[in-house]
């Protein structure tokens, strides 16, 4: 974080997380003998240390290998802190009820007021409360990483061709493939991907987190998924290796790490689309498929993509589909560009954790990003941001589920 005040506020919040988390326990465990009272509040704090111990050490060491076992340690704090920042809530409430009543509690002989002790209820409550996102980020961890979702999307266009009336355009993003410990769940993913039928596959970058390699264990399933028409790719902020501190102090590594991803994609099957575009011919009609470089209007990314020369490669073509890995390049740039119908972003993953219903949608990254999950639009141009179908950081997805995103596109 680089605002300190920002930095200052979030470690002050993790603090009194854990001074309530053990005020908490010190109230549940209130009837035990003193031996026992003891031991909770050693037990508490040795525990709390451990968890952050190893979290800092997995971050510290994640670059130095088994980077999968890592981020399970890195997610650990996480777990807890979200339970007990939701037990922060009933306790600090109770605490400046009890500070009120104290004003007004009956003095003792000598003066003072009589102690309002803890209620054993609220204690309680709170666990329980804090059990709600602890258990729900666990299972996210066991399950929601890979239980994968196919998401269905009709997109009308007046300016649609007729020969492409129906067409079904299907999108993947943020594979990550870095974060999986087994071939297994992207085996399911490409059997599901298979069964859609889908007349055009399209991939929007950060197939891997940091190395080229990561992917190479996948290549045999991603390179079966079936498609009559090329698969498209188009690069991510992960894929050109930017966080590895080797390629950032050797440029060499950093272009040999680029080249060997480029390959893989080759070697998959797929067309990366570097700042080019692609021509598609159906019934007569065609269609324009452009691809950027990894672009973005945050500072704390790198802008490598020529979306002017991609563009200009497109010509006059009546409907063009972008590929743009970060969405935050949609407003910034792309909208300059009236003629681009349709732009498939990813990078946001719905930060793998919100409210995902039909009524309401959360997340803490939409403070990040104005388009963080799902459709936009602006006048004729729409903009769909996939969550992705890896994950990141947090081994796994609460509410944000791996996303399959299959497009009909119709005329309006």
């Amino acid at each position: 974080m680089r605002n300190p005040l920002v930095l200052w506020l979030v470690l002050g919040l993790v603090v009194l997380a854990e001074w309530y988390g053990y005020q908490a326990a010190r109230t549940l465990a209130q009837h035990l003998s003193p031996g026992a009272r003891r031991g909770v509040s050693i037990g508490y704090w040795v525990l709390t240390g451990v968890v952050w111990w190893l979290a800092i050490w997995a971050g510290v060491t994640r670059q130095a290998g088994h980077t999968v076992l890592k981020s399970y340690l890195m997610s650990l704090p996480l777990l807890l802190l979200a339970g007990k920042l939701v037990m922060l809530l009933p306790l600090l409430l109770e605490d400046l009820t009890r500070l009120m009543r104290s004003f007004s509690a009956p003095r003792a002989a000598d003066g003072t007021s009589a102690a309002i002790p803890r209620s054993e209820f609220i204690a309680k409550l709170a666990l329980g409360l804090g059990a709600i996102p602890f258990f729900g980020l666990l299972w996210g961890m066991a399950k929601g990483a890979t239980d994968y979702t196919v998401r269905r999307v009709t997109l009308k266009f007046p300016n649609l061709p007729a020969g492409f009336d129906g067409f079904k355009v299907l999108q993947i993003s943020d594979l990550h493939t870095g974060s999986f410990n087994s071939t297994e769940p992207l085996e399911r993913a490409v059997a599901m991907i298979n069964r859609q039928g889908a007349d055009l596959i399209l991939m929007t970058g950060d197939l891997v987190n940091n190395r080229a390699e990561e992917v190479e264990p996948h290549i045999p399933a991603l390179s079966k998924i079936k498609s009559d028409l090329p698969i498209f790719s188009s690069l991510g902020n992960h894929d050109y290796g930017d966080y590895v501190a080797e390629f950032r102090d050797d440029r060499a590594l950093w272009r040999q790490n680029l080249e060997r991803l480029m390959q893989n994609h080759a070697k998959m099957g797929w067309t990366l689309l570097n700042d080019t575009t692609h021509f598609i011919e159906r019934g007569g009609d065609k269609i324009a498929i452009l691809g950027i470089q990894n672009s973005s209007s945050h500072l704390n990314f790198h802008t490598y993509g020529n979306l002017p020369k991609a563009h200009a490669a497109s010509a006059d073509a009546p409907f063009k589909i972008l590929l743009s890995h970060d969405p935050s390049y949609w407003e910034s740039h792309i909208l300059n560009y009236p003629d681009i119908d349709l732009t498939l972003s990813g990078h946001t993953h719905g930060m793998q954790f919100g409210l995902n219903l039909p009524f309401l949608k959360w997340s803490p990254v939409q403070y990040a990003y104005k388009q963080w999950a799902g459709l936009y639009e602006k006048g004729r141009q729409k903009l769909y941001v996939n969550v992705g179908l890896g994950f990141l950081g947090y081994p796994g997805r609460v509410g944000f589920l791996p996303e399959i995103t299959v497009f009909e596109l119709r005329r309006a």
